[in-house]
C-alpha cells in the first residue's frame, strides 16, 4: 500500500510539474512537489533515504553556494542532484529529490525558516549555513526568530558537520554549540549585527571581527578564511577566479570549496570547476537590448543583498534599473527601501519600474538621484544611459524579466 501510494504521488506530481510548464505558469517544481505530499507526506523521508544529503541555507547567496558545490561534485565524478531551479521549500525538494535514478549525493538550498522541519525526514550529513540577516519582515520576522530555530538544530544531540561563516555573529550563535567548521568572510552589512545575539550588549567590531565586552561572545577561531579573492586553508592559498560577478559571489565559492572537502575534493580543483559558471538560475545572465546595449538581470532581495549589489554597480559605467513588486515571494512590506544605500547610484542613469516604482521613485528622489519611472523594466531599460544596462529586480520581477528575455533570445 506504501508503495502505491508513493507511486500514485510521484505519476500526480510529474503530471502537474508538466502541466506547469508547459502552460508557461512556472518552471512546475513547486506544484508537482506540492501535489506528491499532499498524496504521501511520508515521500521525503523515503527519497532520500539512499542520498547522502547537503543542505545549504543562508538569508542570502544559498542558491549560488548550492549551485557551486553541486558543481564541484559532479566535476569530481560524484553523481549529484540538486533544485537547480532554486525552489526550496518541502515541496521543492521532494520534487527535486525524485529525479534520483540511485543513490548519490543530494545538494539541497533549503529556505531559513524550512531548514529546522525537514530534518529528521532529510537526515543531512552535512549543512552549509551562509549568513542571516533581515528578509521579508512580515513573512519570517526579526533575524532573532530564525536564529533561535537553527541554534536549536546545531543544540541536536546527532547534528550533521556544519561549514558555517564565522564573520556573521548571528550565525555564530545559531550554529556554535556544533562546533562547526568556520570559514571567515568578513561582513560589510552590519545593521543586523549590531547587537550581541547571547546577552544583547552593543557589539564592538574591528576591520574584520566582532566581540563583545559584556559576555565575552566573540569571533571564534576559523579553520579557513577568505583573503581578497584568495581562499586560505591551512598552508594552502588558493585563488577564487569567478565568472559571475560580486565579491558576494567570492563569499559564496569559499564556502562552496570548503565545504566540497567534506567529501574528499580538493580545494583548488572545486575552485576549477566552479570559475566557468556563467549564470546561476537565470542570474547573472546577459541578454542584448534592440539598442544593441548588454543587459544583466541581478536578483535582490533585502537590505543586505541590494547593499552588495549597489556597492559592485557604483564602481561600473552602467544605467540601472531598479524593477521592484511587493507580492507575497517580495516580501508585502517595501519599508526596507529605507535602508539601502541607494545614495550610492548618484552617477548612475536610473529608472524604477515595476509595480512599487513609485515607491522606489519616491526613495530614490530622497537620495537626489534623477529618475525615469516606466512600469516595465525592459522599456525602461532602454531609457537609461550607460555602455550597459543593470536591471536588478525583486523576485517576482526578476522571475518575469528573465523569462521575457528567454523567450526573446529562443525567437
Amino acid at each position: 500500500m506504501t508503495r502505491l501510494r508513493s507511486a500514485v504521488a510521484l505519476a500526480a506530481g510529474r503530471a502537474a510539474g508538466w502541466a506547469s510548464r508547459v502552460t508557461g505558469r512556472g518552471a512546475g517544481e513547486q506544484i508537482s512537489g506540492r501535489v506528491m505530499l499532499r498524496l504521501d507526506p511520508g515521500l521525503l523521508r523515503a527519497l532520500a533515504s539512499d542520498q547522502r544529503v547537503v543542505l545549504v541555507s543562508a538569508t542570502n547567496g544559498k542558491t549560488t553556494m548550492t549551485h557551486f558545490l553541486a558543481s564541484a561534485l559532479e566535476a569530481a565524478g560524484e553523481h549529484v542532484i540538486s533544485n537547480v531551479t532554486g525552489a526550496n521549500l518541502a515541496s521543492g525538494l521532494v520534487a527535486a529529490l525524485q529525479r534520483a535514478e540511485g543513490p548519490g549525493i543530494a545538494v539541497l538550498e533549503v529556505d531559513e525558516r524550512v531548514l529546522p522541519t525537514v530534518m529528521d525526514a532529510l537526515r543531512p550529513e552535512l549543512l552549509v549555513l551562509g549568513n542571516l540577516s533581515r528578509d521579508q519582515l512580515d513573512r519570517y520576522g526579526e533575524v532573532g526568530s530564525v536564529t533561535t530555530s537553527w541554534r536549536a538544530v546545531a543544540e541536536r544531540s546527532e547534528t550533521p558537520a556544519i561549514v558555517a561563516n564565522s564573520s556573521d555573529p548571528a550565525l555564530v550563535w545559531a550554529a556554535e554549540p556544533a562546533r562547526p567548521t568556520w570559514v571567515r568572510l568578513g561582513m560589510r552589512w552590519r545593521q543586523d549585527a549590531s547587537t550581541c545575539p547571547r546577552c544583547s550588549a552593543i557589539l564592538e567590531w574591528t576591520d574584520d571581527s566582532f566581540r563583545c565586552t559584556s559576555c565575552g561572545f566573540a569571533q571564534p577561531a576559523e579553520a579557513a578564511c577568505l583573503d581578497g579573492a584568495a581562499l586560505v586553508l591551512g598552508e594552502r592559498r588558493v585563488p577564487i577566479e569567478l565568472s559571475i560577478p560580486g565579491e558576494w559571489n567570492i563569499a559564496n565559492a569559499a564556502l562552496a570549496i570548503v565545504a566540497a572537502t567534506h567529501f574528499g575534493i580538493d580545494v583548488a580543483d572545486a575552485a576549477r570547476a566552479i570559475a566557468d559558471i556563467s549564470t546561476v538560475s537565470g542570474r547573472y545572465a546577459l541578454h542584448t537590448l534592440p539598442d544593441g546595449r548588454h543587459a544583466r538581470v541581478l536578483l535582490a532581495k533585502n537590505p543586505a543583498g541590494w547593499s552588495e549589489v549597489l556597492r559592485w554597480l557604483g564602481e561600473r559605467d552602467s544605467g540601472v534599473v531598479i524593477a521592484l513588486n511587493a507580492h507575497i515571494a517580495d516580501g508585502r512590506d517595501p519599508s526596507w527601501l529605507w535602508d539601502v544605500p541607494f545614495e550610492l547610484l548618484r552617477s548612475h542613469s536610473v529608472a524604477a519600474a515595476g509595480e512599487r516604482a513609485l515607491d522606489v521613485a519616491v526613495r530614490l528622489d530622497y537620495a537626489g538621484i534623477p529618475i525615469t519611472v516606466e512600469d516595465d523594466a525592459l522599456a525602461a531599460a532602454s531609457k537609461v544611459a550607460g555602455r550597459d544596462v543593470q536591471i536588478v529586480a525583486s523576485y517576482t520581477q526578476f522571475t518575469a524579466i528573465s523569462r521575457r528575455l528567454r523567450r526573446r533570445t529562443r525567437q
